[in-house]
């Protein structure tokens, strides 16, 4: 599963278009009044002005062996979350990843992870054109296995790991939908953030066939393209 296009949306669009383009470097798309497109690897990541404020939580892969690479290059232009005593990077056994963690202009949880799993590794130097795509996009529930069955039964995708109680995950190592059920698990590590259903889009493509995703007011709608 891969994530073609993201749309996401924020109060900072023009600190949010400065921080993409200038701060980390990525190529503009398109650009308009209320809105940028930005070219993230594989997907076309979207951030459209809002009158609302939202949190989100999202995520880069990049290639595998490059993760003290890309810490290096991405501590030179913005601050990584500490998250214990100046340890900046995160091991998840159980998915055989390791990450690290920034803001965004909004104020968003942004992440870069590298899957040991996938077989991805560069022999070029970390910069931004070798992140390979958005991995991750937080879609809050207060009934997981709902939203997990909604999910495979229209996208044909697969829950992945996790638990259908408090924290699932739908999708496969290149995207994922991260489904965590509100109630029980309130807030995104490694951050005091509070975990809210905010509003996104997405262009999802799984076993060759492409969807449309909506999300907004908690509810899930899917259109095969």
């Amino acid at each position: 599963m891969k994530f073609k296009k993201l749309k996401l949306y924020t109060t900072k669009l023009k600190a949010e278009l400065k921080f993409y383009t200038e701060t980390l470097g990525f190529e503009i798309v398109e650009q308009k009044n209320n809105s940028f497109t930005v070219k993230v690897g594989w997907t076309e990541l979207m951030f459209e002005e809002s009158d609302k404020e939202h949190s989100y939580h999202y995520c880069f892969l990049i290639p595998s062996n490059k993760l003290h690479q890309a810490l290096e290059w991405m501590e030179r232009r913005v601050e990584i979350i500490d998250l214990e005593n100046g340890r900046k990077t995160q091991n998840f056994e159980t998915w055989n990843a390791d990450s690290f963690y920034f803001y965004d202009a909004s104020g968003n949880v942004a992440e870069f992870i590298v899957r040991y799993d996938l077989a991805n590794e560069s022999n070029a130097d970390f910069d931004i054109s070798k992140v390979l795509g958005v991995n991750e996009i937080g879609m809050p529930t207060a009934n997981v296995k709902k939203a997990n069955d909604q999910l495979e039964k229209e996208l044909k995708t697969k829950f992945w790991k996790g638990d259908l109680e408090r924290f699932g995950t739908n999708g496969n190592q290149e995207g994922i939908l991260l489904l965590p059920n509100y109630n029980i698990k309130d807030i995104w590590f490694p951050t005091i953030v509070k975990i809210k259903p905010e509003p996104f889009e997405a262009i999802i493509e799984n076993e060759k066939m492409q969807y449309q995703l909506t999300f907004k007011n908690e509810k899930i709608k899917t259109m095969s393209k």
